[in-house]
């Protein structure tokens, strides 16, 4: 893996010669014809095209080179079209947690049935809906003994930049930048509103993270040292996450990282983080990684 190429006269002529010999590229293809060029790549061999992306905007908006016109991106409301709308049974499930396990945990492929299925519910059950998945991220779907559906989560790319668990990590903005991929978010959790089962939340969690580490690991070649979530306080408690044995680190300034002016408010979150092993912070505060 090569770190982050610099920027010379000699990378500005490829860049410019690239985009003259391809004029019918967009900002996609060329990131990935560089990421090519200059072996600019993650630990599994998957190409650094995001990375790439950001630093010929930046080289755009200097004036340095001129990039193609951004290709028009599919509006919302086609997105949302996209989504099948599934009917499920909504019989009540009202027992002691006993009477349902061993639950199954299914990695979920939203290219299969089950895929599909997990994106209706979230996007029918969860307050948030669902949303497109960039980046890295793992689905699982959870199921009774008998065969019901109990439960979803995703987890996905984790805070760009958090004070309490970067402090509470102990890494500096170059630790951060090179681990931050080592670490994950879990972005929805749903358990149905139909499933009546006390304790059935904190064990979904304490399975899913036991192997969790292992799932990604199988997906995208390197391991997880460190789980995140962000619970929004008026509306939970994060109760299931303090039985799981996550670690309340505080809260969240109430900011988006959109805002540039300090107007823009969004809802107080609780930070929950959940270390996968004992030596989390050393891996994550390991520059070898770079």
């Amino acid at each position: 893996m090569m770190l982050k190429p610099e920027i010379t006269k000699t990378e500005i002529e490829l860049i410019n010669r690239i985009m003259n010999e391809n004029p019918k590229w967009g900002r996609t293809k060329i990131s990935l014809e560089l990421c090519k060029i200059w072996e600019w790549n993650y630990h599994d061999g998957r190409p650094k095209g995001i990375s790439c992306r950001d630093m010929l905007r930046r080289l755009d908006a200097k004036g340095i080179i001129t990039l193609p016109l951004k290709q028009k991106i599919k509006p919302v409301t086609t997105i949302k079209k996209q989504l099948q709308i599934m009917l499920f049974d909504t019989n009540e499930i009202v027992c002691g947690i006993k009477e349902i396990l061993p639950v199954r945990v299914l990695v979920t492929n939203e290219r299969t049935n089950e895929g599909k299925e997990f994106k209706s519910l979230i996007d029918q059950y969860h307050y948030l809906g669902f949303d497109m998945t960039i980046g890295e991220n793992l689905k699982y779907t959870i199921y009774s003994r008998q065969g019901r559906i109990l439960a979803c989560l995703l987890f996905g790319s984790s805070a760009w930049a958090c004070a309490p668990r970067d402090n509470f990590i102990g890494w500096n903005p170059k630790q951060r930048k090179s681990n931050l991929i080592y670490t994950t978010n879990n972005t929805r959790f749903l358990v149905l509103p139909w499933i009546k089962i006390p304790h059935l939340a904190s064990h979904i969690l304490g399975l899913v993270a036991r192997r969790i580490s292992k799932d990604w690991s199988f997906k995208y070649g390197h391991s997880l040292h460190c789980l995140e979530t962000f619970v929004e306080k008026d509306r939970f408690k994060g109760t299931c996450y303090k039985a799981a044995n996550w670690k309340y680190l505080g809260e969240t300034t109430g900011r988006s990282r959109n805002d540039r002016y300090t107007k823009l408010k969004v809802p107080i979150k609780d930070i929950y983080l959940y270390p996968l092993s004992k030596k989390f912070r050393e891996e994550l505060q390991n520059e070898s990684h770079t």
